[in-house]
């Protein structure tokens, strides 16, 4: 038998679009169209969530508006104790920005990314979207993007907060996260090597047809911004840059 993971492992891995206010709008129908799901019912005491349903599954992607600064995305780790979880993360460098009267807890990693605990229970990971022209796509990964100098901590840090060992990619500026089956995302650690100061993460969708998602989003409003052998970068409407990689996506989940 395997020994525990720590109290803040994750029982499951959700992404936050937290969509700048002038862009939620927008942003929120893009993603709902870009994933095949149903925008839920606005919540919150200020009307700022939105789930994106998936047809079948649980859901691993949520929108939140944001009232200050310029969109990004945030992931939220489900485990069964916020509080216990956070107390163990900041052992590990982490710093608490707040714990909510809700139950979850909002901290930052040592490179000052923003992320939380949460509670809520979800096991069933959703397929992946069958389109018209038969191709399929996903949201299967989280990249984190580290500067340089702060990669080594950083790494460290997800590791040792997930239990998940981490292993090197055939890119020397990948590390991944060994995320366990059933998991909705998989979670990339990358380096950057440009002047960035500060760690952020963006959504990797995967696909088996890339001609075809590429002109879906494109039609959708999105734009190419640079392409590479395996992947490519985009940018949606409201300026969030995500990448769409050349993989055939995981079908591989419970009947």
């Amino acid at each position: 038998m395997s020994a525990p993971g720590p109290v803040s492992s994750p029982l499951w891995i959700s992404a936050f679009l937290d969509l700048a206010a002038d862009e939620v709008e927008r942003g929120s129908a893009f993603w709902a169209q870009v994933t095949g799901s149903t925008l839920s019912a606005v919540r919150g005491e200020r009307h700022e969530f939105h789930t994106l349903v998936p047809p079948d599954g649980d859901d691993h992607l949520r929108v939140q508006r944001r009232d200050e600064g310029p969109s990004r995305v945030h992931l939220d780790l489900h485990v069964p104790d916020q509080a216990t979880a956070a107390e163990h993360a900041v052992t590990l460098g982490a710093e608490v920005v707040r714990a909510a009267d809700e139950g979850y807890v909002v901290l930052r990693s040592p490179g000052g990314l923003e992320f939380c605990f949460v509670g809520h229970p979800a096991e069933t990971r959703s397929r992946p979207a069958v389109w018209p022209t038969g191709h399929r796509s996903q949201v299967d990964q989280l990249s984190i993007d580290v500067p340089a100098r702060l990669l080594e901590p950083e790494r460290g840090f997800w590791r040792d907060l997930t239990g998940w060992p981490l292993r090197r990619t055939a890119y020397e500026e990948f590390h991944l996260l060994e995320v366990p089956a059933g998991q909705p995302l998989q979670v990339l650690l990358q380096r950057l090597d440009d002047d960035a100061t500060e760690v952020s993460v963006h959504l990797d969708l995967t696909t088996d047809d890339v001609g075809a998602e590429l002109e879906r989003h494109v039609a959708l409003g999105a734009r190419v911004l640079t392409r590479h052998e395996h992947w490519t970068v985009m940018v949606d409407p409201g300026g969030l840059r995500y990448c769409i990689a050349g993989d055939p996506p995981d079908d591989d989940v419970p009947a």
